[in-house]
């Protein structure tokens, strides 16, 4: 499944909403038609997006938009919530990219609102969240946050067989990434880039390793 916004882009004011269910036994990967972008916002002014994915009991879902690219001025709320039936498994992957390097864009006013839950058998397995306000180039230079990396990407994978492909993952970890089993059958993966090239350049080869060599075409048309 490809979803598309016609929009071009999210701004303030705008509003989306995604809801999937996946039925016993099936199977489904999830991308976007081109890399997301979070355009300036007026003063006052908030995107949202909302993504709901119910994984039902053996099915499978894999989670694979291309990146989201910020561009200064950017306000935007991100809720992403996955709920993981017994014996179901979630492949779930979200890249970043803070401006982008070929242009010389850099984010010296935003904000960025994220949360990430994960769920399995109806208990919370998984929760990130994300508050970036203000100068974020700034805050991505701090050596606590992104030591200037002006990409990221997060990989949660749950599944029966995580375990199995931990060190298989370590083995394809460029340096600045880092791959930990945080629970049984949760496998997370973080990675920061310099740019959007450099974080494809890594994300890809995880992406094949836990999706059977199977990246979505519109990653590289």
């Amino acid at each position: 499944m490809v979803l598309t916004n016609t929009s071009g882009g999210i701004t303030g004011g705008d509003r989306f909403q995604t809801n999937l269910s996946i039925n016993e036994a099936a199977c489904l990967t999830v991308t976007t038609q081109a890399a997301e972008r979070a355009y300036r916002a007026q003063p006052g002014q908030l995107g949202r997006v909302s993504t709901n994915l119910q994984v039902a009991r053996g099915a499978r879902v894999n989670w694979l938009p291309q990146e989201t690219i910020f561009f200064d001025g950017c306000a935007l709320r991100r809720r992403l919530t996955v709920e993981v039936a017994e014996e179901g498994s979630a492949l779930i992957v979200e890249p970043l990219v803070f401006g982008r390097t070929a242009m010389a864009e850099r984010l010296g006013n935003g904000s960025f609102d994220d949360r990430i839950e994960i769920m399995r058998g109806g208990e919370t397995i998984f929760l990130d969240l994300v508050m970036l306000d203000g100068d974020i180039a700034s805050h991505l230079r701090r050596p606590a946050v992104a030591n200037g990396a002006g990409a990221m990407a997060l990989i949660a994978f749950v599944s029966p067989s995580a375990e199995a492909h931990l060190e298989s993952v370590r083995d394809i970890l460029p340096k600045t990434g880092g791959a930990s089993l945080l629970a049984p059958g949760l496998l997370v993966i973080r990675l920061v880039a310099a740019d959007s090239f450099c974080l494809r350049k890594s994300l890809i080869p995880i992406i094949d390793h836990l999706h059977d060599d199977a990246l979505p075409r519109p990653w590289i048309i």
